[in-house]
């Protein structure tokens, strides 16, 4: 009789950056699908989600991949329940609201390979620094580029996972890379990077390097920090052709900069500073091209007729996207128009 790996992976409760658990159902004669993924259930006790007096809580699968790194192997993306089936505090997903999927998102993580035996970024020196930063964005050649072997595998283990994995590039510090994620629905983007970020740390075990989510883990130097900006779109920002509608969109992220941030990745005042392609954390701006504004208006979507999407710059790296889309969608629902 033939058996199946299924991969559960849901968030922790870990405060204020969840982060990623998975544990193995083998099943028999599955024909995978998401319909056949049972509910199943886990001690919330050590997961910081329940008290130890009462500490079953429930996982809901919600999406399904294929597992390309074993065999009869899939990779099921869950949301956290309490066991009346109610939504835990945990579950970000839920809160999004986009039931006609009419919001697609783009996001590019940002993150940083570290190296678990020097503490470092990988490619640094001990006690000092490398050649200050600009040859590594887009770097080819090993004085520069670090880590490639590990990135390429993980590129290509998305692909076969079925992820719609737009594309990779090392990023602006030594040792920082990127991945970007495209889905036309709020849960299905987020349940993708979420999925392509397990992938991403179960990969970096094999090689003994650590994936740093931080979003300024080299403190406050002169190098990039790490964020996941969030490309957005409904029908009206796809159709509209009208300046004055993206502007009023625009607009209505101005007196809600305080719900944004709080749900933009922890600790992201150490790199919204004003500096290095970042609006300062309390302002709020938007502008043409401008990687230095809190939302940048892509040059394409202008050259379009005004048809095509934003970009929030703000979200950190160590962000929740369904939190991120959640509120991207609560802002751009108050606009009339």
């Amino acid at each position: 009789m033939s058996k199946a790996k299924l991969e559960y992976i849901w968030l922790d409760g870990s405060k204020p950056t969840q982060g990623l658990r998975a544990k193995t159902k083998i099943v028999k004669d599955f024909g995978g699908t998401l319909e056949e993924c049972p509910v199943w259930c886990f001690d919330g006790s050590s997961t910081n989600q329940a008290p130890g007096g009462s500490s079953d809580c429930l996982l809901k699968p919600v999406a399904i991949f294929p597992d390309p790194g074993r065999m009869d192997a899939y990779l099921v993306m869950t949301e956290v329940l309490n066991p009346d089936n109610s939504v835990h505090e945990s579950n970000g997903r839920a809160t999004i609201e986009d039931d006609d999927d009419d919001f697609w998102f783009g996001f590019e993580q940002e993150y940083f390979l570290w190296d678990r035996e020097t503490n470092l970024p990988l490619g640094f020196p001990i006690g000092g620094y490398p050649a200050p930063q600009g040859p590594y964005y887009c770097s080819v050649g090993a004085k520069n580029a670090f880590g490639r072997e590990l990135i390429e595998e993980h590129l290509d283990l998305c692909i076969q996972a079925g992820i719609n994995v737009e594309g990779i590039n090392a990023e602006v510090a030594t040792g920082q890379w990127e991945f970007q994620v495209f889905a036309k629905g709020a849960k299905r983007a987020g349940d993708e990077v979420w999925v392509a970020r397990y992938l991403l740390e179960r990969t970096a075990e094999k090689y003994n390097l650590s994936i740093n989510w931080h979003c300024k883990p080299l403190g406050d130097t002169d190098w990039n920090g790490s964020g996941m900006h969030a490309n957005f779109s409904n029908s009206v920002l796809r159709t509209c052709g009208s300046k004055e509608t993206y502007e009023k969109i625009c607009q209505a992220f101005s007196p809600r900069v305080k719900e944004h941030i709080a749900v933009y990745g922890a600790d992201n005042h150490m790199r919204l500073t004003g500096k290095h392609e970042t609006q300062t954390i309390d302002k709020f701006s938007y502008g043409v091209s401008d990687r230095g504004a809190s939302i940048r208006i892509p040059i394409a979507t202008v050259q379009n007729g005004w048809k095509g999407w934003l970009e929030d710059r703000r979200p950190a790296s160590n962000a929740d996207p369904y939190k991120v889309a959640a509120e991207i969608i609560r802002t751009v629902k108050t606009v009339k128009t």
